[in-house]
């Protein structure tokens, strides 16, 4: 089997993961259910999965869309394309983590379908944000929040597979834990294309010293979810791997309003 057509596999591995897309029932036949590997190509399944609603935010605001509606609009799309995944594991993170008292109850509170008054915090925060960074972009370039929205979507992706191969599972028989823990190589794949794709979409429109203020602030926030979830549960799961991806693409979009 040729590289490309292994990460074909890996691609399509990857967005059936993430997102509740119909992938060809072949990529999954005979597979042991692990994406180790797969996760290389989560910057890309992201920036797939994003790419539907970068085009709907770009023809809203040709249209002379209000922009924040435009970015609420579009936020939806991408949220309802993944099903909610990461957003859930944000909820389910901050409830945790506000309210656990140690690692036993963290874990519980997490576990919980239910979601609480810091998972409910979380989330309003999480979409406000997001979609004034965006609206905010729309004033200097109508593409840019578009490009924005895709350079997200691929970094994002690839801090949470750092977030992921950092730390062990802190749960067993989780999904997290039944997926398998990323390759040490995957997760350079996965950082190195992520960061290439940021450049590619915004070293021009948004400049390099805007591009570069996110990127780290965006890696600082992924590190500091990975930082208190050793601290607190000695590893990950698959609420803070969903976390992690949340604030990694938080941070960049804010930063990145507020750099341009």
């Amino acid at each position: 089997m040729s590289n490309a057509t292994e990460f074909i596999g890996d691609l399509a591995r990857s967005l059936g993961f993430l997102s509740r897309l119909p992938v060809p029932s072949r990529y999954f036949e005979g597979h042991d259910g692990s994406v180790s590997r797969a996760v290389r190509a989560f910057p890309l399944a992201g920036l797939l999965l994003a790419i539907p609603s970068a085009l709907l935010l770009w023809l809203l605001l040709e249209w002379q869309a209000e922009p924040l509606l435009a970015a609420l609009i579009a936020i939806a799309v991408v949220t309802l394309l993944s099903g909610a995944l990461h957003e859930d594991g944000l909820a389910d993170a901050a409830d945790g983590f506000g309210g656990g008292r140690d690692r036993d109850h963290i874990l519980s509170i997490m576990k919980d379908s239910r979601t609480g008054s810091y998972g409910v915090i979380a989330l309003i925060l999480s979409f406000s944000l997001r979609a004034t960074a965006l609206a905010s972009l729309a004033s200097d370039a109508q593409a840019l929040p578009a490009l924005a929205l895709l350079a997200a979507a691929a970094l994002s992706r690839a801090l949470m597979v750092a977030h992921w191969q950092t730390l062990p599972s802190a749960r067993l028989g989780g999904v997290a834990s039944g997926a398998g823990r990323p390759e040490a190589s995957a997760r350079s794949f996965a950082l190195i294309s992520a960061a290439l794709v940021c450049m590619l979409l915004l070293l021009s429109p948004a400049g390099p010293v805007a591009l570069l203020v996110a990127l780290v602030l965006a890696s600082l926030a992924a590190y500091g979810i990975t930082r208190l979830a050793d601290e607190k549960i000695g590893g990950h799961t698959g609420d803070t791997i969903g976390a992690t991806q949340q604030a990694g693409e938080i941070v960049f979009l804010v930063a990145l309003a507020l750099a341009v």
